[in-house]
């Protein structure tokens, strides 16, 4: 399904600011603190059940935003869960089963956050790599996660991962966002998304009932996702989280900052550290809220202020930054 774009090139009404008092905070840690000891109903313990309540519940509201070309282009709930869908029969196509690695390289994009959701209905592992990882960094990561499918944003992440292609004997298939470049490939292991989408549609009376078991099957304890280190101090480590990690963070951060299906966020931290995926993925499946991908890294303060961002998540140095950048504009006005 297309994407809607909005008429005004406008992605939503000016965002209002919501005060806190400390005694509520105070509550609402208590409450957080009672749904994790609680744990998480079977019926959304895992993301495609949670995708799957999204779309009916949230059906007609934004779950995703890409700004291309300085177009805001929307998706709905009910819209993403048929691209999920789409793209997960296909990868059954393509043999991926459970317990499966799958690579994801590139910036915040909509198809790669999608593909997560993809990998885990089939029961296999999503494993986000650092988009500005040199080959050789990268090809010691997919080989240490025993990668089968790599799932790449452009030419650029295409051309590093067949660079060391001889060291990946698992490496199957490779999949691609964007086609600009990669016309006169050798196509017989590299795929596009869109061709994997329609290979899913075609065949979906062959796949249909599979995938319906392996997402009834997932359960909480199940391995999500693996997060592999920067490795600064030496070789990157695999970090293992299951649904109940991620699903009982992200309920717990809701509830603290009283997050909700109205908030706007903006995706725009490296796909694979972890902080992206509890922001930007498992707090927007649990509470139902819009993620907006920025058009490139030099437009995000621009594309905040459009959005109007309600909830906003960084680490030290992007507030210190902004901080600078304020003075100086206070002291050049």
């Amino acid at each position: 399904m297309q994407p809607d774009e909005d008429p005004d090139n406008r992605a939503h009404e000016p965002s209002k600011l919501v005060l806190v008092s400390e005694e509520t905070r105070r509550s609402l840690t208590v409450a957080g603190e009672a749904v994790a000891r609680a744990g998480v109903s079977a019926a959304l313990d895992t993301f495609p059940k949670l995708l799957a309540r999204n779309a009916k519940q949230f059906a007609s509201r934004p779950a995703m935003r890409h700004k291309d070309l300085g177009i805001w282009k929307t998706w709905t709930w009910a819209e993403v869960a048929g691209e999920v869908d789409a793209f997960s029969l296909g990868l059954g196509g393509l043999g991926l089963k459970a317990d499966d690695k799958v690579a994801i390289i590139g910036r915040n994009r909509p198809r790669l956050y999608w593909s997560m959701t993809a990998i885990q209905a089939w029961g296999a592992v999503p494993v986000p790599v650092y988009s500005d990882s040199v080959a050789d960094e990268m090809a010691y990561v997919l080989e240490h996660a025993e990668a089968t499918i790599a799932i790449v944003e452009d030419q650029e992440q295409v051309d590093k991962v067949l660079s060391v292609a001889d060291r990946l004997p698992k490496l199957a298939h490779i999949i691609y966002d964007e086609a600009r470049g990669l016309r006169d490939y050798d196509h017989s292991r590299l795929h596009a998304f869109s061709t994997v989408q329609e290979a899913g549609r075609r065949d979906r009376a062959t796949y249909q009932a599979a995938l319906a078991e392996a997402i009834k099957a997932g359960k909480g304890s199940d391995l999500a996702i693996m997060l592999y280190t920067s490795g600064t101090t030496g070789r990157p480590k695999g970090v293992m989280l299951s649904n109940d990690n991620l699903i009982i963070s992200a309920r717990n951060g809701n509830v603290f900052d009283t997050l909700n299906e109205t908030e706007e966020v903006l995706a725009y931290l490296p796909l694979a550290w972890v902080g992206d995926n509890i922001f930007c993925y498992a707090q927007a499946y649990v509470a139902g809220f819009c993620v907006n991908c920025p058009e490139g890294s030099d437009t995000v303060n621009e594309d905040r202020r459009e959005i109007g961002t309600t909830y906003a998540f960084a680490p030290p140095r992007v507030y210190e930054t902004l901080l600078t950048q304020t003075m100086v504009r206070m002291e050049d006005a």
